[in-house]
């Protein structure tokens, strides 16, 4: 299942990569932005739709509206500094002990939820696939190492922050830049380095002073809930 949704998402974000080169020319005049976060849009649908028709106990379903609840509000309190995101850390240490899949749907409510308070708009599917990408990408690691390893979690979580830049840098890109090709796709990701480094830095620091904490708490919490450990 997991494999699934990697496969999936990553698909995704490449086909609609490739598919931003025929704008000017296949597409003709259609407003390229508003196709691809509708199909963006759909995908996620399908997504929390798969994991609507599968059983999942209460506990489950209230943890991650709690922990997406608390990714969100970090979001918005931390709203005055450009650029620092404590959600990437928290959904990232919640996909590293949960899973991948719990780790997608965290970071997509959570840029869900945020937005109704910092304003929805086409920008919304591509933040809910970018942090959704993080929180998946930390359950593969988390999956991939059994146990938690600090060093290779802090390298992730500042990677993230690039790749978080790089994805939500495309509903930017693809409604509001002309011509649509991949040197002006690159002075977009120029013109975003400031804020993406302050994004790095902070994941950093979060996940340097708070990585193995909130990794001891969640584990017990996932111990209790699952009958299990690692």
């Amino acid at each position: 299942m997991q494999l699934k949704i990697s496969l999936i998402s990553l698909g995704l974000l490449g086909l609609l990569l490739l598919l931003s080169i025929w704008p000017g020319r296949s597409l003709g005049n259609w407003n390229w932005g508003l196709l691809a976060a509708t199909i963006l849009t759909v995908a996620l649908a399908g997504f929390f739709w798969q994991f609507e028709r599968q059983q999942n106990s209460i506990v489950q379903l209230s943890f991650i509206a709690t922990i997406s609840s608390l990714a969100a509000l970090s979001r918005i309190a931390f709203v005055p500094i450009a650029g620092l995101q404590p959600a990437s850390f928290i959904i990232m240490i919640t996909g590293y002990v949960f899973g991948s899949q719990t780790g997608f749907l965290v970071g997509a409510i959570s840029a869900l939820v945020s937005n109704f308070f910092l304003g929805q708009g086409p920008w919304t599917p591509w933040q809910m696939l970018a942090w959704g990408i993080c929180g998946l990408l930390a359950g593969g690691l988390g999956q991939a190492l059994s146990v938690f390893r600090l060093l290779p979690f802090v390298f992730l979580c500042t990677f993230s922050a690039f790749l978080f830049g790089w994805i939500t840098n495309i509903s930017y890109w693809s409604s509001f830049v002309h011509p649509l090709n991949w040197s002006s796709y690159l002075g977009s990701c120029i013109a975003s380095f400031p804020f993406d480094l302050i994004h790095a830095v902070g994941n950093l620091a979060f996940s340097l002073l708070f990585g193995t904490h909130f990794y001891q708490l969640l584990f017990r919490f996932q111990a209790k809930i699952s009958g299990y450990s690692k």
